[in-house]
């Protein structure tokens, strides 16, 4: 689907690089060959602003071909259906989604519906295991209402593509970030180990608070708006959703290691974690030689390789999350309840006077 949205530029495009590793053609999670991101976002009269968000690994028969996968918690404060399978297997069988919190359960069924649809010998006693995560966007979302369906699931899932729509749309349409809009964000990096290139990509759905910093610079305090105040904290809490895609060979161990690194993107953005904020990481490769039990382990980098992917995921969360924000629009919701987007030509102008503009 098309975002409601005009399309802004990236944080990129306004001339800043974010790290040191170079990124892939579109920037992208997409950008790891086969992967695909679909959205269905709901924006109806004044009190609902919520979405589906839905990211297909683009692994034909995903169910019968399994492929390695690891989640790690930054914070457990959330919902995210499937995580005790896939970090006792090592496995990810069906596509991910994203949705608001109290939407799991529905979002979780349409996806079940797809797999069944979609892979004809899976058996009638055999269960699947499908991972949801979900960001709350109740200050924006009545999110007590019943509003997300199978059919909205279906509707992501068909509208799957490699151009990846950001800021308002899918999950994110409700969310915030840092007290402003939030939203969708991606970003990717290319590297090299031992002579082949492998990508590496990121998909963040933003609702957390702190005290944004870009580049290094506290945006958050010199614009005055961050959730603290007098070294005292905002109970307020938030979460971020992370799904990191690699088509490098490694095993589910292998990439727990690299998704555990992607909570220092939220931490250089000026996330702390906090007590209220639900901060998953879902890592999968789309190369099957991880598996154990398969006999194709031993193709797999060597762990002194990772550190390239450690700074990788790092660097592609940061900069999703920069693009989440720049993406996003002004929006009201529930109550009159308003988010604004981020300042654009303030911070960039804040960002050319103390970082190193390029």
């Amino acid at each position: 689907m098309e975002s409601p949205f005009p399309k802004k530029k990236r944080f990129r495009e306004y001339g800043f690089r974010t790290g040191f590793l170079p990124i892939g053609n579109r920037n992208s999670i997409s950008d790891v060959s086969g992967v695909c991101v679909g959205h269905t976002t709901k924006i109806e009269g004044e009190i609902l602003r919520t979405g589906v968000t839905l990211i297909e690994p683009g692994v034909r028969n995903l169910f019968g071909n399994k492929i390695p996968a690891a989640i790690s918690v930054g914070n457990g404060f959330g919902k995210l259906t499937g995580v005790v399978q896939v970090n006792e297997l090592g496995t990810l069988e069906a596509p991910i989604a994203l949705t608001n919190t109290l939407a799991v359960g529905p979002v979780m069924r349409g996806v079940v519906d797809i797999m069944l649809a979609e892979n004809t010998t899976i058996k009638p006693t055999e269960t699947i295991n499908i991972v949801v995560g979900e960001t709350n966007d109740g200050f924006l979302n009545n999110i007590h209402q019943d509003v997300i369906t199978k059919e909205d699931v279906r509707r992501a899932y068909d509208a799957c593509s490699p151009d990846v729509l950001l800021g308002n749309v899918g999950a994110g349409t409700g969310t915030r970030a840092f007290s402003w809009k939030g939203g969708i964000g991606t970003a990717s990096r290319v590297l090299q180990v031992e002579g082949k290139t492998y990508t590496l990509g990121i998909l963040v759905q933003t609702n957390f608070g702190g005290a944004l910093t870009m580049l290094g610079i506290p945006i958050g305090k010199i614009l005055h708006k961050t959730d603290f105040s007098d070294f005292v904290v905002s109970p307020g809490g938030g979460s971020c959703m992370i799904v990191l895609a690699t088509d490098a060979p490694l095993t589910a161990r292998q990439l727990k290691r690299v998704a555990r690194r992607t909570f220092l993107g939220l931490a250089r953005t000026g996330s702390i974690l906090a007590h209220g904020s639900g901060d998953f990481a879902i890592a999968f490769t789309t190369r099957r030689e991880g598996l154990e039990g398969s006999g194709l382990v031993g193709a797999c980098l060597r762990d002194q390789d990772l550190t390239q992917f450690f700074l990788a995921a790092a660097e592609a969360v940061e900069e999703a999350v920069y693009d989440a924000l720049v993406a996003a629009e002004t929006m009201q919701g529930r109550d009159g309840n308003t988010l604004e987007a981020l300042p654009i030509e303030e911070v960039i102008s804040l960002l050319k006077k103390y970082t190193l503009y390029e």
